[in-house]
């Protein structure tokens, strides 16, 4: 757990909250809206956070994931990413001996308070405090406890501010009421129409739905309350004030990256041929004389014996040039892992200290179902999550490799962050691989190249007017997406991990790329917990039964036809989905990586009303 508390003004005061340590990263970090027992608090940015000096202080390290990052996202952000404390665990309390000096501070807000007896509306500096509550004179022999006010103000671009209720009220007579006296009226349904913000002095009187209304309320300040005092952006915004429900889904967003902890071969012997008695040997070496060196030099011979000369080569060339080694990026190079991995043995245990095993399902042992090309379990893996940063509205879109890209409404989590915050997930996980010639010939296929343009046409209508985020994924990843959720299904009813605990990967790469990709990576999902039990990775044995149970629940769903029938194009908001909802594909939103968007099952199976051409599985597997 971490604790999120108020700075104490003396004393080992006991934190105000808990958080579980994963839930910082994903859910709850920097900036997002947190309502404790009694108050609502802003989670403070990362100059915040206070670590016990005498503790671990967290540190963990993922280098490919922290060259993806500065590569990406890390100058338009002004990221500095140190080397080897690039990423840092939440503080983690003690409740046995809760400390100021470690946990996450936060912030009061909305500083805006209502009444529970008379409804009055104020901000806290004029209200009493009594027995750590806020405290409103209603009459001067009454009074009532306050509660935090459920709504404020945002903009498209993540910035977050107190809701002008002033001016809300007096948009062009505010300076001719000379003693505001607000009140939020409401009736006892809470319907949102029939909220009423009063001013008792002058009369005046609004509908809080009207703020709901296009462009309505004031220009934003470009406020970031969790940065601190200095957070406000020195240029300003240029966008409009949003309503926003202090608890709605879409005020905050939690925009991360992540990568598995996978063999580094590059890296690994660029270590070996920096070290001091073997470049003292091999740093004026010519092509044609390391093939001797290691042959006769025995520091040599013995650090490099695992390496051959070009990958040799390769190394002293980068430490020669003074450049980092060239990487693929991080999906193309851990899909390129599990294609190495080598056929399953019985009896053999994940090493004790590295953090990934793989193996390869033998098809000889086990025969694959059909349109499958190769099963890997994971018996052992380890991903890092880095948040980078937050939006609110609306989520930034990743690209196929799972980076962001359109930074234009990132907001970051500290002023001058040299580290980002991290979760360390440890499990198990089942790579399932699709026939790359099967599903050529289905992309082929008239009716999946109408679907497809069906798609990208919902597509173009969703991020209209927005030319910075990524490209149409392409009718494979709805293939692929898709399929995952009805894995993810299925599995959760025999794995013994809830479908919340599990979580998905997908490695798509178009048919033209350098190396396509097709494939479905399942894992244990939960942070803070090692979901090592085996029971997910015995279920990659029987992925063809799985197969035929997803085929049975995608076929018909319990809101068809109403189901099969949308079209991306509906004006129903939903451009990103086909034939896709509640009752057949989404899953538990820590299980997908998309949000439960990009998804169709016609792609997958037959659905009702579409053509059978249009199913990569036109008959049951």
């Amino acid at each position: 757990m971490t604790s999120a508390k108020k700075p104490a003004k003396g004393g080992n005061k006991p934190p105000e909250g808990k958080i579980r340590l994963g839930q910082v990263v994903m859910t709850f970090g920097p900036g997002a809206m947190v309502d404790l027992l009694e108050h609502a608090v802003l989670i403070g940015g990362t100059d915040f956070w206070r670590y016990d000096r005498y503790k671990d202080q967290g540190f963990i390290d993922e280098p490919r994931l922290r060259d993806a990052i500065i590569a990406r996202v890390g100058s338009k952000l002004g990221i500095e990413l140190s080397i080897n404390r690039a990423f840092r665990l939440p503080p983690a309390g003690d409740d046995d001996a809760p400390s100021q000096y470690n946990g996450i501070q936060v912030a009061e807000f909305p500083s805006w308070f209502v009444c529970q007896r008379c409804r009055a509306l104020g901000p806290s500096r004029n209200l009493e405090r009594e027995k750590g509550r806020y405290v409103h004179r209603c009459t001067n022999t009454q009074k009532g406890f306050c509660v935090p006010v459920r709504f404020v103000a945002t903009c498209k671009r993540g910035h977050l501010d107190e809701f002008p209720w002033s001016w809300f009220v007096h948009p062009s007579q505010e300076a001719r009421c000379e003693s505001l006296d607000l009140h939020l009226k409401e009736d006892a349904s809470g319907d949102f129409a029939h909220i009423r913000v009063c001013c008792s002095a002058c009369g005046a009187e609004r509908k809080l739905s009207e703020a709901r209304e296009s462009k309505i309320l004031p220009q934003c300040r470009g406020e970031r309350p969790w940065l601190g005092f200095e957070g406000r952006e020195e240029k300003g915004c240029q966008e409009k004030l949003n309503l926003l429900v202090r608890t709605a889904s879409s005020g905050y967003f939690s925009q991360w990256m992540s990568a598995l902890s996978i063999p580094d071969k590059a890296r690994e012997v660029l270590n070996k041929v920096s070290e001091a008695d073997v470049w003292s040997v091999v740093q004026e070496a010519k092509r044609e004389e390391l093939a001797l060196l290691r042959k006769v030099v025995a520091s040599v011979r013995n650090a490099l014996r695992d390496y051959d000369d070009d990958q040799v080569w390769t190394a002293m060339e980068t430490i020669r040039k003074g450049k980092a080694p060239a990487r693929d990026e991080l999906r193309t190079a851990e899909y390129k892992v599990f294609l190495e991995a080598k056929d399953e043995v019985d009896g053999q245990l994940p090493p004790r200290d590295e953090d990934f095993f793989a193996c390869r399902l033998s098809p000889k042992r086990h025969p694959l179902p059909p349109k499958v090309s190769r099963i890997v379990l994971a018996k052992k893996v380890r991903q890092v999550r880095a948040q980078i940063g937050l939006t609110r509205l609306s989520a930034t879109q990743m690209n196929l490799q799972g980076e962001t890209e359109d930074t234009s409404n990132l907001q970051p989590l500290g002023l001058t962050p040299t580290w980002l915050p991290a979760a360390e997930i440890f499990g198990e996980g089942v790579l399932v691989c699709l026939d790359e010639a099967e599903v050529r010939k289905w992309e082929d296929r008239p009716a999946v190249i109408r679907r497809k343009e069906e798609l990208e046409e919902g597509y173009k209508q969703e991020f209209k007017g927005n030319s910075r985020g990524p490209s149409f994924p392409g009718a494979r990843f709805y293939l692929l997406h898709s399929l995952s959720h009805l894995l993810v299904s299925s599995i959760s009813l025999q794995c013994g991990y809830s479908a919340s605990a599990l979580s998905e990967r997908i490695y798509c790469a178009a048919a033209d790329d350098d190396l396509p990709m097709a494939a479905i990576f399942i894992m244990t999902g939960t942070s803070g917990a090692e979901g090592t039990l085996g029971g997910l990775v015995e279920q990659g044995r029987f992925i063809g039964r799985h197969l035929r149970r997803a085929w049975d629940m995608a076929s018909l769903c319990s809101s068809d036809p109403v189901c099969a029938h949308h079209s991306p194009g509906d004006q129903s908001g939903r451009h990103l989905e086909g034939a896709a909802c509640h009752g057949c594909l989404f899953v538990a939103e820590p299980a997908c990586e998309r949000f439960n968007r990009y998804l169709d099952r016609a792609l997958v199976v037959p659905a009702m009303g579409h053509d059978p051409e249009l199913a990569f599985f036109k008959v049951r597997p």
